[in-house]
């Protein structure tokens, strides 16, 4: 098969959505339908002792939430999907955010009977400010909710994109009976679900006009499918591809992921729409896909998938090329060569060491602490970087040191590792010793995560104390002389420590105290984030 065939048979997304509104079952459910799994597991249902496959942490396992994004790769009618699983909790979109960056569409989930909810909101800016095309899918229909119209309304008003209902639900509220596709012109009913969502769900196709539909669903929910669709015909959108692969058009589809309700058409329909991998932007110009020079870019790294063996995995987009088990490439970050050893792809945890991958996979590498997220790897004769990851300042701190003095050097080890993921960001008190260390975060829920994998992950219990400081800013003089807390004035205002690269770093109680500091140092820059070296 050629370059250009693996490419096209590729589906790089991400699913999106505000907690709980049944983003991870919905994994579950594609990835059930597209054979990966036999049977699928409720993250809601903890008597039955099985986790949804895509919380592969113990942490996700006892509080049913996703705390850190995974991989998850299967094949279905030719096609190679990869499927990146974010978590939905505000205090790790840091996460979600870096992982948009590797994606080709996204996937947003919205609860039917919430509709918008904030997180969904802040996602889908993210999105529509990269330009990537959304695909909807309004989930819990065998719930209560609000009526389909005004979902539909609720995403154009709130969102301010139009939508375009692929299906919609036939029945009553909590009561659907199945969907009519829009596109096909055809009527799905469903059988009763019986075993709970851990199977794929029966149904039955008919044309609209068949004398079986109204004896199956009923007269009047027959007449109100055709008043709902002929308002859709006169009052709707006009569905156009080239509105969706700009995003300003979402394809809307309905469905119960928990039931099973619609999963099956939503996957073969989103297969059939989604684009192949796209070209990436650069420092040399556009990085097409099929050019044959190979190039990828780190956009998460994650410790200890298998804590047995302390693993550090980098996970790579492949942008164009193809990949191949021990090619030696230019990673930019250091100017070096370097070998790409045991690359592995994944189900969540579970992998496989793998000789080959192309433009749009997502590729494992063990890592020795040499990678970093956002680090561009390419073919040795063409060497470029790609555009820049987002960096987001952190907003709440905490000093931490571990319980046992004993351990320090777990401890130590730990916490580096830990940080290098990115989710949370380390810093060194100036003048202080190593037995504590500070860091920050975007959200709290962060340190819960954080106390919680060094005790399972390094067996180090830690003493954690939140600070009262909400502004970090990296510090420099305009004559690049240094900074230090004898040349600041008002130092002692905040905490004055250094990063991870020694870079001096202020932090302080709130934007009032920041003014006064600009004020009274002026010859002192301040940024939010790191400056560029």
């Amino acid at each position: 098969m050629s370059l250009v065939d693996e490419i096209l048979k590729r589906r790089t997304f991400a699913i999106i959505s505000h907690p709980d509104a049944g983003k991870t079952t919905l994994t579950e459910k594609l990835l059930l339908y597209g054979g990966a799994i036999h049977l699928a597991g409720s993250i809601k249902s903890r008597k039955a002792q099985r986790h949804a496959v895509s919380d592969w942490m113990e942490i996700e396992k006892q509080r049913g939430i996703s705390v850190t994004s995974s991989v998850l790769q299967f094949d279905y009618k030719n096609f190679r999907i990869n499927i990146l699983d974010t978590p939905g909790h505000q205090d790790f979109s840091e996460d979600t955010y870096r992982t948009l960056m590797a994606v080709d569409s996204a996937v947003m989930v919205l609860d039917a009977a919430k509709g918008v909810e904030a997180q969904t909101k802040k996602l889908f800016k993210v999105c529509r400010e990269r330009r990537i095309p959304i695909f909807t899918f309004i989930n819990k229909l065998d719930r209560y909710g609000k009526i389909p119209l005004d979902l539909l309304d609720e995403v154009e008003k709130v969102l301010g994109i139009r939508a375009y209902p692929m299906n919609f639900p036939i029945g009553t509220d909590g009561k659907y009976l199945g969907v009519y596709d829009r596109q096909k012109n055809l009527i799905e009913l469903f059988a009763e679900d019986t075993s709970h969502g851990q199977t794929e769900r029966i149904s039955e196709i008919f044309a609209p006009d068949d004398e079986k539909v109204i004896a199956r669903i009923g007269q009047a929910n027959f007449d109100a499918l055709q008043d709902d669709l002929m308002l859709l015909d006169e009052a709707g959108e006009k569905f156009d591809v080239d509105k969706i692969n700009a995003g300003d058009l979402t394809p809307t589809f309905f469905g119960s992921a928990m039931t099973n309700f619609g999963v099956k058409n939503f996957l073969e329909e989103y297969l059939r729409l989604a684009p192949p991998p796209a070209p990436r932007l650069s420092d040399d110009g556009i990085i097409e896909p099929n050019d044959e020079k190979f190039s990828a870019f780190v956009f998460k790294i994650q410790a200890n998938m298998n804590p047995a063996h302390r693993d550090r995995l980098a996970f790579i987009r492949i942008c164009s090329g193809e990949f191949k088990r021990n090619m030696e490439v230019w990673h930019a970050a250091t100017n070096k060569i370097v070998k790409l050893a045991q690359p592995q792809q994944f189900l969540a945890q579970e992998r496989q060491i793998i000789e080959e991958a192309f433009p749009g996979d997502i590729v494992g590498l063990f890592d020795t602490g040499i990678f970093g997220i956002g680090d561009t790897l390419t073919d040795a004769a063409h060497k470029f970087k790609f555009e820049d990851f987002p960096i987001f300042p952190p907003e709440k701190f905490a000093r931490i040191q571990a319980k046992d003095t004993m351990k320090r050097k777990q401890f130590s080890k730990g916490i580096e590792q830990l940080t290098q993921e990115g989710a949370i960001q380390l810093f060194y008190p100036v003048g202080a010793g190593t037995d504590s260390y500070i860091v920050g975060t975007v959200g709290t829920l962060q340190f819960e995560v954080l106390q919680y994998r060094l005790k399972s992950e390094y067996k180090v219990d830690v003493l954690l104390t939140m600070l009262p400081f909400e502004v970090a800013r990296w510090l420099k003089y305009d004559d690049d002389s240094k900074v230090t807390p004898a040349t600041l004035r008002g130092a002692d205002r905040g905490m004055f420590v250094l990063d991870r690269k020694e870079n001096p770093v202020l932090i302080l109680e709130n934007e009032w105290s920041l003014g006064w500091i600009s004020e009274n140092n002026p010859k002192l820059i301040m940024n939010a984030v790191p400056f560029e070296v």
